[in-house]
């Protein structure tokens, strides 16, 4: 099948790569010259596993192409993705411009049936302001062109979005459009062969379903982080506890650990922008103003700690910060809690030296050159000196450290661990100082 992807961010790109895997034609365009460039001469703009040799290996088989040429691209698919960013507007709601705009040029430039897919986070409500844009863009040509518009969510973890893709849980389709509905089976079908995973519903509950799986998961671990918050108060280990609830099949084990919040490019926004749907609706979502309010609170807990342990005036001081990316296998630096961290310990007068696999680059750009902050080439370069360390991402190179060089490099043996990689006990036994989130050294209390 001919496809064109619109937007060649993260959902793009992902999107397109996967569905050229297949055998489909696809162009991914652009307006971003730049980037167009870079994906031409073999580049990936984003870090993801397994995406870049994927996306070489389409581009070589000539079934996976890049363009700003929009009237070509929009020729090309009879399938339109549209995977444009959707970022939160002041008041917290989603900003269409992008999505929107993408519609009026499918609009201005078809002369087919084409299915309009919405493969951006939208508010509930999106299809039909899209559906009307390119109505009122084919009225202004003043010719009648069939199309259909359809939802269809994209539930991509990031770090493991290209086996999410080939290997989904589940694909929904928001549609009422039997041609579009026929269209959307064909080209799902390779990814569904084992059994069908394809969901058909109206496109209000899609644009929905996507808003509260995320919600969903934003809310799991706010309460955690609150439990290990009370954990720490009376005495229970967080762990513990998490693995005697996620036992449970009715609760399960996923996004049950306390850490130092969520971050990244989705729940955040999606968050905001559907309390904000709620207020729009008069009604007021509690539970998830809460949960937003937890993690913001959540955000702060190692500088809490830090600052229980150091003292507020931090002049003098240096801390050495493992990971900046908000979660492990991405460079995703938007929303993430090191950023926080690192405002609140530079304000406070401390220094900082700060190591991340692989977002270094994004660090850079995010936060820039400050004063008091550099950038480590190794894990252990960080150390050295240190008054402390500060672990904010689970990156598999750093749940086995060598705990003895650790000793040695760092200027006391202090760990403040955001992410509960470490075992209380372990680090006491090794002279190590461990503050971990909701958790208790019980032998150290016998």
């Amino acid at each position: 099948m001919k496809v064109t992807i619109i937007g060649t961010g993260y959902v793009g790109l992902v999107t397109g790569a996967c569905m050229a895997e297949m055998g489909n034609h696809v162009v991914c365009l652009d307006l971003d010259a730049r980037k167009i460039e870079i994906l031409n001469q073999g580049g990936i703009p984003i870090h993801e596993p397994g995406l870049e040799p994927m996306v070489h290996r389409n581009a070589a088989a000539g079934r996976l192409q890049f363009t700003t040429d929009v009237p070509a691209a929009v020729n090309h698919g009879t399938l339109q993705f549209i995977g444009v960013g959707t970022p939160p507007d002041e008041d917290g709601s989603a900003d269409l411009q992008y999505v929107l705009a993408a519609a009026r040029n499918i609009g201005r430039y078809m002369t087919d049936y084409k299915v309009i897919v919405d493969k951006s986070t939208v508010p509930v409500g999106t299809s039909d302001r899209v559906k009307e844009a390119v109505r009122e863009v084919l009225a202004e040509r003043g010719v009648a062109i069939d199309y259909a518009v359809v939802s269809n969510p994209e539930f991509l973890k990031e770090g493991a979005a290209v086996d999410d893709f080939m290997r989904p849980d589940r694909i929904i389709i928001g549609a009422d459009d039997e041609r579009a509905i026929l269209l959307m089976r064909a080209i799902y079908a390779p990814f569904a062969r084992n059994h069908d995973k394809l969901q058909l519903m109206d496109a209000r509950s899609a644009e929905l379903t996507k808003y509260a799986a995320n919600a969903m998961l934003a809310t799991r671990i706010s309460f955690m982080n609150e439990l290990a918050r009370l954990a720490e108060l009376v005495g229970a280990d967080i762990e513990m506890v998490r693995c005697g609830i996620g036992s449970d099949p009715r609760i399960g084990t996923h996004f049950l650990y306390a850490g130092t919040g969520y971050g990244g490019s989705c729940f955040p926004k999606d968050v905001k922008a559907l309390i904000r749907t709620g207020s729009d609706c008069g009604l007021v979502l509690g539970v998830l103003s809460s949960v937003e309010a937890a993690n913001e609170r959540q955000k702060r807990i190692l500088v809490d700690k830090v600052v229980a342990r150091f003292g507020d005036d931090l002049r003098g001081r240096c801390f050495a910060l493992w990971g900046l990316a908000f979660k492990p296998n991405t460079d995703d630096m938007r929303e993430a809690p090191s950023r926080v961290v690192i405002d609140e310990l530079l304000h406070r007068g401390a220094s900082i030296v700060a190591y991340d696999p692989v977002a270094m680059d994004e660090a850079r750009r995010c936060i820039g050159e400050r004063p008091g902050l550099s950038y480590a080439s190794g894990q252990v370069e960080a150390l050295q000196g240190a008054d402390a360390l500060l672990i904010l991402t689970e990156w598999r190179e750093f749940k086995s450290p060598d705990f003895e060089l650790m000793c040695r490099a760092l200027r006391q043996p202090v760990v403040f661990d955001g992410r509960n990689l470490f075992q209380p006990e372990l680090l006491r036994s090794l002279g190590i100082e461990y503050h971990g989130i909701g958790r208790v050294d019980h032998a150290a209390e016998r």
